[in-house]
């Protein structure tokens, strides 16, 4: 990847305190201190050795919980925090995914899971090459391991003490599900020069001969999600998007048969299989909140759990058929869940620690833009009337989507008197795959047109000051945020990005190879095949018309939207008579670190009130 030296620019400031009342400083900052995990996830066949992530230290790291004995420990410390663990099926080994200071690039270790062993970690298939993760499935007898570099994708397995490299491409491509017998393996690729919309492949771990292959066809992807749990099953759970909208199918691969499940409910779906494998747990996604149903195989009937409205953030069925799951919505932070058999709920776990306090609820607004109606949330400030000074909050992605969900950052706008509007624009997921694939050939360029109609729609409503109203977001929203300074000059006092594209030719030279796949897709080729399309769609090209004061915030070692592109941007910018600061850190795609995110989100707030005239 390309480093230079960094040109000196304006440094950002940071702040001793956002608020001059001690009990607002107090809260803000204890959101975000507040210990908060992900829903435990268990070895198949030792269900009392879990898993889990948490900032309980201070930087998200993995925890070991033994069930039988109620322990729980730290299983990784690492400067800039470990998000990927698994653990293997009977329960003895954790697998963790160690790259350098947040750069993603890197391998699978393991450990024992037992605490006390005194085994260190090492590497899990010490022949396969470093690389970008690129799907991890493990069995008894069969490993297989995805990575992926910059000559494209390989997939590697390892069984009776030999690894194979048994897939190579040029194209993107991962392991996705292992049958539960071992014999199976499904695999995504996309041979047919399309990662965003990817095939199936399924092959024999005898030999890895290709049993079953299925395609839905152009702009219409497929993703394994899981084997059925029992053996000798060949059933294999998919997502599909045939009708419009991701929706799930069982594919019985030996038998080549499958069978489309057309569940009554709006928005899209995703979902699991029960331990007897006669039922799926599904996750229902809609207008950005999330339910829990139970699918019976047999009869076709879909039964509700009845989760109150919000976000789930993660669920599964244990083996005695419980359900375990993460709720959260903008107002209560999040708490893991179980849900027994008899359909009583109860709190299944709490970090230790303060509790995060509580926030203000979001609201739906819609506003109708040139592709349809648009949908976003909006927190309006505690006991403000009239309009007000309004951020919006653009989510990354592109393929997401801003939710009902508890946000520690949301929540600090908020307290500032800001209102917050957060924008489920063309290219979110969840409102169907028109909407998500609106974007093609002219991303970014096609965001912000449903962006301008709810920034019309917030001034008009009187919900907004038209001249005070900030635009930021990270990563693909971070990238919006800058093309919106270029392209909308008029509309923004100020604007905020935090790892952002900036200079979409450069970022396309230096970023992953998982990305410029996606980019070729999303653009309709790389820079050299539609050069007219990366310079309309690219921030730096607009940076002359840009007026109003701007804030970048970087990683060193991120391999999504790279330092060099931000670089050449801020040389541009700094050249202009356009007030900037800039903020670099020694991380990648973000901080996993819970006192970096709180100086970057002081630095961020106090940007924008100076920006406006508020301090």
């Amino acid at each position: 990847m390309t480093t230079q030296e960094a040109a000196p620019h304006p440094e950002a400031k940071v702040p001793d305190e956002l608020f001059t009342d001690a009990a607002a400083e107090t809260r803000w900052r204890a959101r975000f201190h507040a210990p908060r995990m992900s829903v435990p996830d268990w070895a198949i066949d030792a269900p009392d050795a879990n898993l889990y992530v948490s900032n309980a230290s201070g930087v998200w790291e993995v925890y070991a919980w033994d069930r039988a004995a109620d322990s729980h420990r730290q299983v990784t410390d690492r400067p800039n925090g470990t998000l990927h663990a698994t653990l293997s099926p009977d329960g003895r080994w954790i697998w963790w995914f160690d790259d350098t200071d947040g750069d993603e690039f890197g391998s699978w270790v393991r450990e024992p899971f037992p605490a006390g062993s005194g085994t260190a970690a090492a590497p899990a298939v010490p022949e396969v090459p470093d690389g970008y993760p690129a799907g991890l499935e493990i069995g008894h007898q069969v490993v297989a391991v995805g990575v992926s570099t910059d000559d494209g994708s390989a997939l590697y397995a390892h069984r009776d003490g030999e690894t194979t490299r048994f897939y190579a491409s040029e194209h993107d491509a991962g392991v996705a599900a292992l049958s539960r017998d071992e014999r199976l393996l499904a695999i995504s690729h996309s041979e047919h020069g399309d990662s965003r919309h990817p095939a199936v492949r399924v092959l024999a771990c005898d030999g890895f001969g290709t049993v079953a292959e299925k395609w839905d066809g152009e702009g219409k992807g497929l993703a394994a999600l899981a084997f059925s749990p029992r053996h000798g099953d060949s059933r294999l759970l998919v997502l599909h998007e045939r009708h419009g909208r991701e929706e799930l199918l069982i594919w019985d691969v030996e038998a080549d048969t499958e069978t489309e499940l057309r569940l009554d409910l709006p928005g899209e779906v995703v979902a699991d299989w029960y331990p007897e494998a006669n039922a799926l747990l599904v996750v229902h996604f809609h207008e950005a909140r999330s339910s829990l149903h139970r699918y019976d195989l047999s009869s076709g009937e879909l039964t509700s759990l009845d989760t109150p409205p919000g976000r789930i953030g993660g669920a599964g069925v244990r083996p005695e058929g419980t359900i375990e799951y993460s709720w959260s919505n903008a107002a209560q932070p999040p708490v893991i869940r179980a849900r027994g058999t008899d359909g009583t709920d109860r709190v299944l776990l709490e970090p230790p620690g303060e509790r995060a306090p509580e926030s203000l609820p979001v609201t739906d607004a819609h506003a109708e833009g040139p592709g349809g109606r648009v949908h976003a949330l909006v927190t309006r400030p505690q006991g403000v009337e009239g309009p007000v000074p309004t951020v919006f909050l653009l989510h990354g992605g592109p393929h997401a989507a801003d939710e009902d969900r508890f946000s520690a950052y949301r929540a600090v706008w908020a307290d500032a008197g800001f209102a917050v509007v957060e924008v489920n624009y063309r290219g979110s997921t969840g409102y169907g795959s028109a909407w998500r694939d609106a974007i093609e050939g002219r991303p970014g360029l096609t965001e912000l047109e449903d962006v301008a109609a709810v920034h019309d729609w917030a001034v008009t409503s009187g919900l907004a000051e038209p001249e005070r109203c900030v635009v930021t977001g990270a990563s693909w929203g971070g990238y919006l945020t800058l093309l919106a300074l270029g392209t909308q000059p008029d509309r923004w006092a100020a604007g905020i990005a935090a790892v952002p594209v900036a200079d979409y030719v450069a970022a396309y030279e230096d970023e992953m190879e998982q990305l410029r796949s996606f980019d070729r897709a999303l653009f309709g080729g790389s820079p050299d095949d539609v050069p007219a399309v990366y310079r309309d769609c690219s921030p730096i090209t607009y940076v002359d018309a840009v007026k109003a004061p701007v804030l970048v915030l970087a990683g060193d070692n991120d391999p999504r939207c790279p330092i060099r592109q931000i670089e050449n941007y801020l040389r541009r910018l700094a050249a202009r008579d356009v007030p900037y600061e800039f903020y670099r850190y020694d991380a990648g795609h973000g901080s996993l670190v819970i006192a970096e995110t709180i100086k970057q989100t002081a630095i961020e707030v106090y940007f924008a009130q100076r920006a406006l005239g508020l301090r």
